[in-house]
């Protein structure tokens, strides 16, 4: 059997269209960005890309897309292989990107997360809520060679993981996604009735659990991170093949995990206060 790759999978990147006649019209310069940030998070599941797949990819005319592309490397956000005149994600946005995580405290918390990746021995992440999904912030891959294993910037439905769960549970805002939930596997949960049944297990016991909901033969156990000011801003998950996660097993873990976010937390704290 492979490695498993991915729990809960990337999500593609947000798809903008061409307004349409008697549509509502967009506030001034609202479509220009809102059209700016998909051609930027395009590139999430496509490391490089011409105008014209970005075009296609959006649903945008090609002039649009030349026009933003051409704006968006003016800034740095965006680079171009000379070779292959594809462009990909350029110095500013690896810059934004390294300050975002550095003034989050996501990259001095790396230590703790190894720690964990290390006493456990399975794969760790870091994720922070991102509208309907879980952006991955810090990813650290199991030893073993059959793992679970995502890279920072992917995007997973929020109600199939363990840490959208957990960000879900201690948040203030439901899921905006009509019903039902797109299933994944026979144990997706699908109603917003359901899912609630399971966020209040998650407050009750002070952790989450992904019981092969994104993926058949996969679970993750997670836990809040909170700030200085007690929000939770971020879960730290346990990701792993479910012959590795056994009932046996499976408190063990959740006791690891919850323990590390509350060192997290505790670090977190002390990082950020005046």
């Amino acid at each position: 059997m492979g490695p498993v790759t991915d729990d809960i999978g990337a999500v593609p990147a947000a798809r903008t269209r061409e307004r349409t006649e008697g549509a509502p019209r967009p506030k001034p310069g609202t479509q220009t960005v809102d059209r700016s940030v998909a051609v930027l998070r395009s590139f999430e599941d496509a490391s490089r890309q011409t105008p014209t797949e970005i075009a296609h990819r959006l649903g945008l005319s090609v002039s649009t897309a030349h026009r933003i592309v051409h704006a968006l490397q003016a800034t740095g956000m965006l680079a171009q292989d000379p070779a292959t005149e594809r462009y990909f994600l350029g110095p500013t946005t690896a810059i934004l990107g390294r300050l975002a995580l550095e003034r989050m405290g996501a990259t001095l918390l790396q230590p703790e997360l190894t720690a964990l990746r290390d006493g456990t021995g399975e794969s760790v992440s870091l994720g922070v809520r991102a509208g309907d999904e879980v952006a991955i912030l810090l990813h650290l891959p199991s030893v073993h060679p059959l793992r679970y294993d995502q890279p920072p910037g992917d995007r997973n439905p929020i109600h199939t993981c363990a840490m959208g769960k957990v960000l879900l549970a201690y948040g203030g805002d439901p899921v905006a996604m009509d019903e039902p939930f797109h299933r994944y596997t026979p144990a997706t949960l699908t109603t917003r009735g359901g899912l609630e049944d399971d966020l209040r297990r998650v407050r009750d016991r002070g952790y989450a659990l992904n019981d092969e909901e994104r993926l058949v033969g996969v679970r993750a156990v997670a836990a809040p991170v909170r700030d200085g000011g007690g929000r939770v801003f971020a879960a730290v998950a346990l990701q792993g093949p479910a012959v590795r996660f056994g009932d046996d097993r499976l408190p063990g873990l959740a006791e690891a995990v919850r323990a590390a976010a509350g060192r997290l937390t505790g670090l977190h704290r002390h990082l950020t206060a005046p």
